[in-house]
């Protein structure tokens, strides 16, 4: 989905479609340049909770799909008085949203543009997006794999392309940044096995 934008008006649980008898769910209601647009789904309600700009009633904000899980999901059906009489199982899909303030998403885009230039100083970008310092450190595992596996040159320097591509993509939709802390990578080294020293010909064997 793009980048749907408009001014937040209303949110909340409410059975979908606001029909009495929907399953429960959640809703998001913008006034965007279109007119209104209400948005239904379960994630909605993590969106804004956990949003980082904390997107507040009357804040121009953007809405994004990111990913769709794989969830199962009970259907129920209700008589007049709301009672359910029967339900079914069935697999179906949740989608997971981001919901931000707009400037949050024009964050991203320079994000992004910054991460993918390959003559941009390293140092100069986390100093400037101190977020982006995982980000930088899994494109500097994926060059160490590379440089380690990939013996031709431009298969190496084409992985690596898709590899900044991917990650890039991913920060500028809004994604969650890579998690990749210094102290688990020097964890990691650590617990390497370390070399045995040979033993010279003259010592005794015990």
């Amino acid at each position: 989905m793009d980048l749907l934008l408009g001014r937040l008006k209303a949110h909340g649980a409410a059975h979908y479609q606001f029909r009495a008898q929907g399953d429960p769910s959640y809703y998001v209601k913008l006034l965007t340049s279109k007119g209104e647009r209400t948005l239904w789904g379960k994630d909605l309600e993590r969106a804004i909770a956990e949003g980082q700009t904390r997107p507040q009633l009357g804040d121009l904000i953007g809405a994004r799909r990111i990913t769709r899980e794989a969830v199962i999901v009970t259907s129920r059906q209700r008589d007049a008085q709301g009672r359910v009489i029967a339900q079914e199982e069935r697999h179906a899909h949740r989608t997971r949203w981001v919901i931000e303030k707009v400037s949050f998403f024009a964050e991203r885009v320079r994000m992004a543009r910054r991460l993918r230039d390959e003559q941009a100083d390293v140092r100069e970008s986390v100093r400037a997006h101190p977020e982006l310092k995982s980000t930088f450190l899994t494109v500097r595992a994926a060059e160490e794999v590379a440089a380690q596996r990939i013996a031709n040159p431009e298969d190496r320097e084409r992985f690596i392309e898709l590899v900044r591509a991917a990650i890039a993509g991913s920060v500028r939709k809004g994604e969650p940044l890579p998690s990749v802390p210094l102290a688990d990578r020097a964890k990691s080294r650590a617990s390497d096995p370390a070399p045995v020293p040979k033993r010279k010909r003259e010592e005794p064997t015990r």
